[in-house]
């Protein structure tokens, strides 16, 4: 049974609070490979590389998901699709969990991309079903915060568990989250009906808009220069600053908690000026990115200067999904979504990989100083894409632009 369409005036925040939760389930299946791969790949047989590359596969299909899921989905309700894709969520986590062989693990992290690139892609317009647009930014942040809580425990409780229950028990684990997602999303969600003008032409259309090439461009530059920098964090504490075993988790956790609040604080910043944050976060990250390298081997500093870009990094995606939301009427959203979804996952690979070539090659300074440039970049593309939307839409926006 599905609910009839209701209107947004006050808001359908049960249905918000339940996206929240579908996030915290989703980007803890995402990664947990990563604080499991060493049994894993005991288990399956495989290297460690290889047991890596159930990351990479679901990032993959994410972009082949986002890409194409607007066009794929047709006119099925939003609710319903919502729905089949946190389904599929925990039957990739069973699939995973009962893999007897690495073919079968790879199927299960497949999945679990499609339902990454699916569901991203569809936030952004849910958000506007859901709330009023003056709430849309709120309604994002409480998506985000979700992916905050995930990344601030899924790691080092899935570490916990590996070690008590064992990997397969780990993922197991994930189920009954998802099924509770489940029921709270078909409790709460509303019918929303698919929008009768599908785009015909795919996603890259839109890209014609010189302002949507622009804040994309912004947008990927700004994740590339983050996961550059982010990617290698760890190894930056155990070889520069000297951490030891108990001090790395803690400045992690400070990473993480930082970016919680961050999440849940963006939403005013967002209200008083959409483009003045989305072009200060990338400049300060970048300072933060250029002061790590004098500052690496000191202890307190560098946790300080780590929680700072925890604050900013992990809340500033709920800019940039605020922005689609400003930029996409209805009829597009979607289009626009899984565009940005593409963008992101394309760019996470990208800044990893120029992260490890760089410090294969030069060392974390070359890394990290690579990182501020990518940023101080996305800053200035941002200041491009605000002057671009003010020329475009003169009222509001252009008032916002030029202060």
């Amino acid at each position: 049974m599905s609910r009839p369409d209701t209107t947004v005036d006050r808001g359908n925040w049960g249905g918000v609070l339940a996206m929240m939760l579908c996030v915290f389930a989703l980007i803890a299946s995402e990664f947990m490979p990563v604080s499991l791969l060493t049994p894993l790949a005991a288990d399956l047989g495989v290297t460690g590389g290889l047991a890596g590359y159930g990351i990479a596969i679901s990032g993959a299909f994410a972009v082949l998901t986002s890409l194409s899921i607007s066009r794929l989905a047709g006119t099925i309700d939003r609710r319903t699709l919502l729905l089949t894709l946190t389904a599929l969520m925990a039957v990739s986590g069973l699939v995973v969990a009962l893999a007897p062989n690495y073919p079968v693990y790879m199927i299960g992290r497949a999945l679990i991309g499609v339902v990454i690139g699916g569901f991203w892609s569809l936030s952004a317009a849910t958000a506007m079903r859901l709330v009023p647009a003056a709430q849309v930014p709120r309604a994002l942040a409480i998506f985000n915060g979700g992916n905050a809580l995930a990344t601030v425990i899924a790691a080092p409780l899935g570490s916990y568990l590996g070690g008590v229950i064992g990997w397969r028990g780990a993922f197991l684990c994930l189920l009954p989250v998802a099924a509770v997602a489940l029921a709270w999303q078909w409790a709460c969600l509303p019918s929303m009906a698919a929008e009768r003008r599908q785009p015909q032409r795919g996603v890259l259309v839109l890209l014609r808009r010189r302002v949507v090439a622009l804040g994309m461009t912004a947008c990927g530059a700004f994740f590339m220069g983050q996961f550059a920098l982010f990617t290698y964090v760890r190894p930056f504490l155990e070889r520069v600053t000297n951490a030891g075993d108990a001090t790395v988790p803690l400045v992690l956790l400070a990473i993480g908690v930082s970016g919680l609040v961050g999440t849940l604080a963006i939403g005013a910043f967002l209200r008083r000026g959409l483009y003045r944050t989305l072009v200060t976060v990338p400049a300060l990250m970048a300072v933060i990115a250029a002061a790590l390298v004098p500052l690496g081997p000191q202890v307190w500093p560098t946790a300080a200067l780590l929680s700072a870009w925890g604050l900013l990094a992990t809340a500033a995606p709920v800019g940039w999904w605020s922005w689609l939301a400003r930029t996409f009427s209805n009829d597009d959203a979607e289009a626009g979504g899984g565009l940005m979804v593409a963008v992101v996952q394309c760019s996470i690979a990208l800044g990893s990989t120029l992260g490890g070539l760089l410090l294969d090659s030069v060392g974390f300074a070359g890394t990290f100083l690579a990182s501020a440039g990518v940023l101080v970049f996305a800053a200035l593309l941002a200041y491009l894409t605000a002057a671009d939307a003010g020329s475009a839409a003169p009222s509001a926006v252009a008032a916002e632009a030029r202060s």
